[in-house]
């Protein structure tokens, strides 16, 4: 786990000074890589690398080269199944200097060319600079877990693990209005976009190639598509997701420090953590949770861990350090994140690198076995379909009249909406009418559903439920739950490691039909069944529980000044109805409405404008 920057140079406009915005650029994400730093300078491309030191702690040293200095590569992540591939490489005959997975890759790519990122199972992004060929290759991984971020200006592409360093060195980049617009509905900016104009980030599953003096090409090799099947033999299907389970946990503990887990009270975690005690008896897990009743998973975790005989370690985050830390936590996120919980993860990425250097974590199986609740919805509003839909949009029309507080509304109004207009992903904050109210320049003709619409059209073959999970396969997890995956821990200089979202995995995964996952008045069926031999029952039967953050409350108490304190002092008139911003906050404290995640979701963009467009908070200049 690290981070890199570079820049590709024109053929005939290198004058030997990019070292110095490479070292600049470098700078800015040493959190992602305190160990280590080097540098790689030629006239085809200029790169720069910040090390954690997880693997090959004495020789994975980067930028790496392979045959001779033909080859050089940067690169992000972890490969979970190099040993495997070295291991075939050579008895093909190709040799090795290091111990590292990054040689692994050059090897695969002096064999396999483009199509090396097929083979890899992991988290990664990485570029590599062909000397001969004077072609530089880049690739995601196939779900996105990590991160690459590309701009280009003068001629040059700049890449970047974080966005921040390329806004180190590249002039005139404003903020980009459509991003901004779809933010406010999913409280993230959905790939390939960022908030910055001219940003852009590599989409999962694709990789680009650009020869010196010619345009960058990006092309897809990889796209999770479910394809459920009718299954017989539940007893078999089970026995396959143990498996793929148990393996994919064993190679995400490959690693020559020590590694630890999250573990909250709910399912997912305490899966990973069940797993992993079986490989090691020394096991670190680690939890936070709040003061406030109903808003700690605290206690349960340390249930879960006597029961799994591991240690648990934990901290009561204050409402003080939650604003206090809040202005780093958006600097280390790059754009606007509004998810309460990536906070959360924040201050449990921190904690838990104080006692190790990597951690796993639960992410992935909500989307890969259909966790979220909002997935029983398709049932519940089964009549709906016997409605022709005329008279449905009839019904939805007269539904939009009624007030939102009226019991029974928002059944209504749901249920005359088609699927591809009613979800959009776990998140959808401010529907179109509220943004064109808060938003000075909303554009009518950029409605949420282009976000979504190439996904809906690409599943339109599965059920509803299925197809819900790959919308959120698609946008949510990528955009919001890996974003901040990545974030938080490598502003802890931790690598954090997701077992559910690997290829094996998802390989049984994708086949598993919606009645194994929805069924039976719980979500992830199947996994709940698979779990039962080595997972306390007590944990198995808990709904879903999330990092529960107790906003509501906090911006009518605690957060009630700290938050008009943002309003008032944000300059954001340019883009912002600020009217309209106190009216939800003054609906919000009297009590007549619950506008907490709308109101976050504004006071998240405000900080973000204030550390990155005005240059406030931050204790690091930007």
């Amino acid at each position: 786990m690290c981070g890199f920057v570079g820049i590709i140079h024109q053929e005939n406009d290198y004058n030997g000074d990019a070292l110095t915005d490479i070292k600049i650029m470098n700078r800015s994400i040493a959190h992602r890589g305190p160990d280590d730093e080097e540098y790689f300078d030629n006239a085809g491309i200029t790169i720069g690398f910040r090390r954690l030191s997880i693997i090959d702690l004495d020789h994975g040293t980067q930028p790496l080269s392979y045959d001779n200095e033909r080859f050089w590569i940067v690169f992000n992540g972890e490969i979970y199944n190099y040993l495997e591939l070295k291991a075939q490489l050579q008895q093909a005959g190709y040799q090795f200097k290091t111990n590292s997975d990054t040689e692994v890759i050059l090897a695969m790519y002096q064999k396999y060319g483009v199509t090396t990122p097929q083979y890899l199972r992991g988290m990664f992004a990485f570029v590599i600079w062909d000397t001969k060929k004077h072609e530089i290759f880049g690739a995601r991984d196939q779900f996105g877990i990590k991160p690459l971020h590309y701009a280009n200006q003068k001629g040059n592409v700049y890449f970047a693990s974080e966005k921040k360093a390329l806004i180190k060195v590249l002039e005139n980049q404003p903020l980009n209005e459509k991003a901004l617009q779809n933010y406010f509905t999913y409280q993230y900016v959905p790939d390939p976009q960022t908030m910055i104009v001219g940003i852009q980030k590599l989409n999962p599953g694709h990789y680009f190639i650009k020869r010196i003096n010619q345009k960058m090409q990006i092309k897809k090799y990889f796209d999770p598509q479910f394809n459920p099947v009718k299954i017989d033999d539940e007893s078999k299907l089970i026995s396959e997701i143990v498996d793929a389970l148990s393996d994919s946990v064993a190679k995400h503990m490959r690693a020559d420090v020590e590694v630890g887990s999250f573990l909250s009270g709910g399912v997912d975690s305490s899966i990973i953590v069940a797993l992993a005690r079986q490989i090691s008896n020394k096991l670190k897990t680690f939890s936070v949770g709040f003061e406030r009743t109903g808003y700690s998973e605290i206690d349960l975790a340390k249930e879960t861990a006597e029961k799994l005989d591991v240690e648990n370690i934990s901290k009561i985050i204050t409402p003080q350090e939650f604003t206090e830390q809040f202005p780093d936590f958006i600097y280390y996120m790059d754009d606007p994140l509004a998810d309460p919980a990536a906070v959360s993860q924040y201050f449990l990425a921190d904690l838990a690198r104080k006692y190790c250097k990597v951690a796993l974590t639960g992410e992935g199986a909500d989307e890969m076995f259909g966790g979220y609740r909002i997935y029983h919805e398709p049932r519940s509003l089964r009549l709906f379909d016997w409605i022709p839909n005329l008279a449905k949009n009839r019904l939805h029309e007269i539904v939009t009249h009624i007030p939102d507080t009226i019991k029974g509304r928002n059944f209504l109004y749901r249920g005359t909406l088609s699927l591809e207009h009613r979800f959009v992903g776990n998140a959808k904050i401010f529907m179109e009418d509220e943004k064109s109210e808060l938003l000075r320049h909303y554009n009518y003709n950029y409605p949420y559903t282009n976000v979504t619409e190439h996904f809906y059209n690409a599943n339109k073959g599965l059920d509803a439920i299925t197809r819900m999970k790959d919308i959120d396969m698609h946008t949510w997890l990528v955009g919001d739950l890996l974003t901040n995956a990545d974030r938080t821990s490598m502003a802890a200089s931790l690598e954090l490691r997701t077992p559910f979202i690997d290829q094996e995995v998802f390989r049984v995964a994708r086949k598993i039909p919606s009645s194994l996952n929805i069924a039976h008045k719980t979500t992830k069926y199947i996994l709940r069944e698979a779990a039962k031999n080595f997972t306390p029952s007590n944990v198995l039967s808990r709904p879903k529980l999330g990092f529960p953050v107790p906003l509501r409350f906090w911006l009518k108490d605690e957060l009630h000044d700290w938050a008009l304190k943002i309003i008032r002092e944000a300059q954001v008139d340019e883009y912002i109805n600020k009217k309209f911003v106190y009216k939800l906050f003054n609906e919000h404290v009297t009590g007549k409405r619950d506008n907490s995640r709308k109101i976050w979701t504004i006071l998240t963009f405000m900080v973000w404008h204030q550390v990155y467009v005005e240059r406030k908070y931050y204790k690091v200049l930007l």
